[in-house]
């Protein structure tokens, strides 16, 4: 950002910081509650860019527990070596099972059945490719406005079965191109159903959608449910083995906040555990034979099975240090935030910026809503840019949505406030530049 910029949005926001009669919706209230939030301080653990990072649905930042673990294992490797993977603290043989026995009671499973490997597409892959060999049926459902990576590997997986994904990829669709309605999933699944694939929380608009009615459903004609959690793992609390999910998959990288390229997460049942991985590789094996180096798999008795290749460990490191953030605030603090601050942002745009054109594309109902809010305006792209050129990082994702991450770890409610005001004075003066679309993320 601009000096020149930054100025000019101090200069807007500090012109408009006297309270207004707006029913407690004002820059004092808002910092009053900042000042009785009790995960308010958790945010001074973290380096949080720019003037205000709004974009932790897709990239959380650093925390000084997340650096500190990366450092660790740096000089573990500088001063052990090898034996780092037997001597190190802790012994990095075992990372992938340790911090998924941390994970765990964040998606409601027992340690066994989760394991911290891989990258969120290659799990997509792997577990698939397992329960579309275990399956009966022989359709998987998703809809059209999933996460494209969701629909290349499950093409892939069928292909690799002999099956035509146009004819076996059934495409649930939205009638509002915001969100999904649940009957029509419901109505789409049947006794030829293999799967039924489905987000946790859609990505552009931030539709959180109902996890134990859709497994019950799969379950009823004979499918599995399996769900990517990559938009709510570390800000909604999962009760994955309790309701009978069959298997997920997720990211670190954006509510855990554990780095760029941070390793990805998996959960299998227990009901599952033993079966063969779609895609076996080698750090699967069962670990006390593993160095027996048999031409023969034998998979480790829990959701250990479903690693690859060899943890990586520098990918791996900052997700241990980042956990103990979580772990301290507690997953159903950090959503009952997440759920106020949200529904402070939808308030404000409500009565501040629709008659500039902007539309809430979130649903408003907080159990049917996940960490983020999707704000639709035609000129979105533009709204971006400037945005940016002022310190407020969000994204913007076609064909108008400008993605607003409140994440509660490290955001407030003064951070929303002055977010609003800023999209106002943006909107009311006209102050939108002309960008090309590629250049903003």
């Amino acid at each position: 950002m601009s000096e020149e910029s930054g100025e000019e949005g101090r200069r807007d926001v500090d012109s408009r910081d006297k309270p207004r009669s707006d029913g407690g919706r004002g820059l004092a209230a808002a910092r009053e509650r900042d000042r009785t939030d009790p995960l308010a301080k958790v945010a001074t653990r973290f380096d949080v860019p720019d003037d205000c990072y709004l974009d932790g649905n897709s990239l959380g930042p650093a925390s000084d527990e997340a650096v500190a673990a990366l450092e660790h294992v740096i000089e573990e490797w500088r001063t052990l070596g090898i034996r780092g993977w037997t001597e190190g603290e802790p012994p990095w043989f075992w990372y992938g099972e340790r911090l998924g026995d941390r994970v765990a009671p964040f998606v409601g499973a027992d340690p066994d059945e989760v394991a911290v490997s891989n990258s969120t597409t290659v799990n997509i892959h792997t577990l698939v490719g397992t329960f579309l060999d275990l399956a009966d049926g022989s359709k998987v459902i998703v809809n059209d406005l999933d996460f494209p990576t969701d629909h290349y590997a499950i093409r892939a997986q069928l292909r690799a079965r002999g099956r035509d994904p146009d004819e076996q990829l059934v495409l649930v669709e939205s009638e509002d191109g915001r969100t999904i309605d649940e009957a029509r999933v419901l109505q789409a699944i049947d006794d030829e159903t293999a799967i039924v694939f489905f987000p946790s929380v859609l990505y552009r608009s931030g539709q959180l959608f109902d996890l134990e009615a859709l497994t019950r459903a799969a379950h009823d004609h004979g499918a599995f449910a399996g769900f990517d959690l990559a938009h709510s793992v570390g800000v909604v609390p999962h009760d994955l083995s309790t309701i009978g999910v069959d298997f997920a998959v997720w990211c670190h990288y954006k509510y855990c906040n554990a780095g760029p390229g941070a390793i990805a997460g998996l959960y299998v049942n227990e009901a599952h555990v033993g079966a063969m991985p779609g895609l076996p590789g080698w750090w699967g094996h069962e670990k006390e034979t593993m160095f027996d180096l048999r031409l023969e798999y034998t998979p480790a008795d829990s959701a250990g099975a479903w690693q690859i290749g060899t943890v990586p460990i520098f990918a791996a490191a900052p997700l241990d240090g980042a956990l103990s953030i979580i772990e301290d605030a507690g997953i159903d603090r950090i959503r009952s935030k997440s759920i106020e601050l949200t529904e402070y942002l939808i308030d404000l745009t409500d009565e501040r910026l629709t008659d500039h054109g902007v539309a809430v594309g979130t649903p408003r109902v907080a159990e049917r809503r996940g960490g983020h809010v999707a704000l639709e305006h035609e000129r979105a792209y533009d709204l971006g840019a400037a945005l940016r050129d002022r310190g407020y990082v969000v994204d913007v994702r076609p064909p108008d949505v400008v993605r607003v991450c409140p994440a509660p770890l490290y955001q407030g409610f003064e951070d929303v406030w002055r977010f609003v005001d800023t999209v106002e004075t943006l909107l009311e003066g006209d102050k939108l530049p002309s960008v090309d679309p590629d250049s903003v993320t």
